[in-house]
């Protein structure tokens, strides 16, 4: 967050976009959206701390490892009750458990020691860690410097990235300031329209957000990213549309609503729309928990047969526009 130099970051007023860009937000994010600027400021230093400070208490002795511990799965918790990230959170808190021995919970009874215990002895353990800690350079080096460095290491960590075990991730190191969502319609006759509704991420403006982990509905966390970037860039949303032309029941059932369950439509679009958390006041007035303003057309209307065309990619939206060829 802090290497990434994002201008919300930088300028502590990230957490005020969080709750209402995040790609699920529970109804906990909403009123804590309302909070004033300086609390958000306030919650991106504990982010902060968390995240930067608090692993390093994990190699301290007992009281200071056990505090830390506790203090990171209080942090995934509170991450938990504003945000829907499937099994992220609880996999995070899990990871603290083994730092926290039999000590901290006086009113069990330990196991008994046994002799058979595995213990790994250091001419094991320690060329592990340097060895872990030497494939981290280039990923290190990568972030303070934009460089992977040393390159020769570089070059073998690309090639080691496809087992998954020294790859760096950073969770919303560039925060979303927008939220755009897109919303799926099918047509008999290119004039009226009729929306397919997802289950979970946010359609209607009167509805209001779900808990939802630890599923994880892949369709619509896949939306929130489709958003970011053009129609080209996700070919899976082109079979998605595909599949709503055939009638497929499979995909249908994804939805919450399928308007066209008895007979596929003859057009399908998407269309975007910009949301953001509406005010105290707005809820008071409507009881809407979203405000939206249509963003424009995401995918102009396609047909079965323009999908299918052999000339052009599927999906490729018309030229001008308007209803797709016949």
């Amino acid at each position: 967050k802090i290497l990434s130099h994002d201008p919300s970051w930088a300028s502590f007023t990230a957490m005020g976009f969080h709750y209402q860009t995040q790609p699920l937000p529970t109804p906990v994010a909403w009123f804590m959206y309302q909070a004033p600027a300086w609390f958000h400021k306030f919650e991106q230093g504990i982010a902060y701390g968390a995240e930067i400070i608090l692993p390093f208490f994990l190699f301290l002795p007992r009281r200071a490892r056990h505090l830390g511990a506790r203090l990171m799965i209080l942090f995934q918790a509170l991450i938990a009750i504003t945000g829907n990230f499937c099994f992220f959170n609880f996999l995070s808190a899990a990871l603290c458990l083994p730092v926290i021995d039999d000590t901290a919970w006086p009113s069990r009874r330990s196991a008994p020691p046994t002799d058979g215990a595995v213990r790994w002895p250091s001419i094991v353990t320690v060329p592990l860690i340097a060895l872990l800690f030497i494939l981290s350079l280039p990923l290190v080096s990568l972030r303070l410097t934009g460089r992977p460095r040393p390159y020769w290491l570089a070059g073998a960590v690309i090639r080691l990235s496809g087992f998954e075990v020294v790859n760096d991730y950073g969770l919303f190191s560039v925060m979303t300031t927008r939220r755009t969502e897109i919303e799926i319609q099918g047509s008999d006759d290119g004039k009226e329209w009729k929306t397919y509704e997802f289950r979970y991420k946010p359609g209607p403006v009167n509805e209001r957000p779900r808990f939802v982990a630890p599923h994880q509905p892949r369709l619509d966390w896949q939306m929130w990213f489709a958003a970011l970037s053009d129609l080209r860039s996700n070919p899976w949303l082109i079979s998605v549309l595909r599949k709503l032309l055939e009638g497929s029941s499979e995909v249908g059932g994804l939805f919450k609503s399928n308007p066209f369950s008895t007979a596929p439509p003859v057009y399908v679009r998407a269309v975007s729309y910009n949301y953001r958390f509406t005010t105290a006041e707005e809820r008071r007035k409507t009881g809407d928990w979203w405000h939206r303003e249509e963003a424009g057309l995401y995918c102009p209307p396609v047909s079965f047969r323009r999908v299918e065309r052999e000339d052009e990619p599927a999906g490729t939206p018309p030229q001008q526009g308007g209803v797709a060829d016949e």
